[in-house]
């Protein structure tokens, strides 16, 4: 009989066999930083507010923009706000595009918007025009939406801004109320059926009734990216708490070199579900002006206004 101390101990026994090996550590979880790095890669920004050089240079195409902006309204507001300065501005804008067409394509539709995004290219949104270049004139609102402006900034509310804004509202352009005062705000949401914009919102200056009232309305209130990423959060926060979730947006950088990652992972450190940050991103944007788009279809039977 074999003596018991020469059987190997069990740990050598065990592996003799085949022991089962320890299992795996689960996957490290992504910071926030890398959750918002892939968040805005699936989710490229629409930018409420693209301001361009007053002169625009050939050698200088296509203009600096965030790696993580998919779409941008461009801004056709000139230094005489008149309809001569803001067609100049507009022909110079469509050459722009026209000469960089690896990098821009200009979208007239969400559907092309998309198309862009989905092609690579950041798709180019004519607008705002402002509102003094109308010259009191619905026939130049009509002009300006069949060149392919897709917003105008109205600013202050009377007889022609009713009429103007019901016709916006039949031809599919967006109502941007950026720099509108709060009576202005309100009167403006009574008339208009489809979503209204804050390309360039301040909502430190929107009391609380007024953001609520734009929840109401279904519109968007595009807010600029400060240096301070906490900051800009703690804006966002207000807008999502009172108009909603679905009326957040985003204007524009402060720091174009910083991108939006750091704002996002602030956003996710404040547990923002990743649904409201795509709204943020562009869904909210894009459903807005989709709901003009319908609104204007339905209501093309409409008789055209003098």
């Amino acid at each position: 009989m074999a003596d018991l101390d020469d059987h190997p101990p069990f740990s050598a026994a065990s592996g003799a066999v085949g022991a089962l090996e320890p299992p795996e550590p689960p996957p490290t979880p992504l910071d926030e930083t890398a959750r918002a790095r892939a968040i805005l890669a699936a989710q490229p920004v629409i930018e409420g507010h693209a301001e361009l050089p007053a002169l625009l240079d050939p050698e200088d195409l296509p203009p600096a923009r965030a790696q993580e902006a998919g779409a941008q309204f461009w801004s056709l507001r000139v230094d005489t706000d008149d309809v001569i300065g803001t067609l100049r501005r507009l022909d110079a804008v469509r050459a722009l595009v026209a000469a960089c067409p690896e990098d821009l394509r200009l979208a007239h539709t969400t559907s092309e918007m998309i198309h862009a995004r989905n092609c690579g290219r950041v798709a180019a949104l004519l607008g705002p025009v402002s509102w003094t270049a109308l010259g009191g004139s619905a026939a130049t609102l009509r002009a300006y939406h069949a060149l392919g402006v897709r917003a105008v900034n109205l600013t202050r509310f009377d007889r022609f801004a009713r009429e103007a804004v019901r016709e916006m509202n039949r031809i599919g352009l967006a109502v941007d109320l950026s720099g509108a005062d709060q009576d202005t705000v309100r009167k403006v949401l009574a008339v208009t059926r489809a979503p209204a914009l804050l390309t360039r919102a301040e909502p430190d200056a929107l009391p609380d009734d007024v953001l609520r009232l734009l929840g109401e309305n279904g519109a968007v209130v595009m807010v600029a990216v400060g240096e301070d990423p906490a900051a800009t959060a703690g804006l966002l926060d207000r807008v999502r708490e009172l108009a909603g979730p679905a009326s957040t947006g985003l204007s524009h950088l402060a720091a174009r070199t910083a991108g939006y990652v750091p704002l996002f992972a602030e956003l996710l450190r404040r547990d923002w579900p990743a649904r409201d940050l795509v709204g943020l991103a562009h869904g909210n944007a894009t459903r807005a002006l989709r709901e003009t788009e319908f609104l204007s279809r339905t209501n093309r039977i409409r008789p055209v206004a003098a």
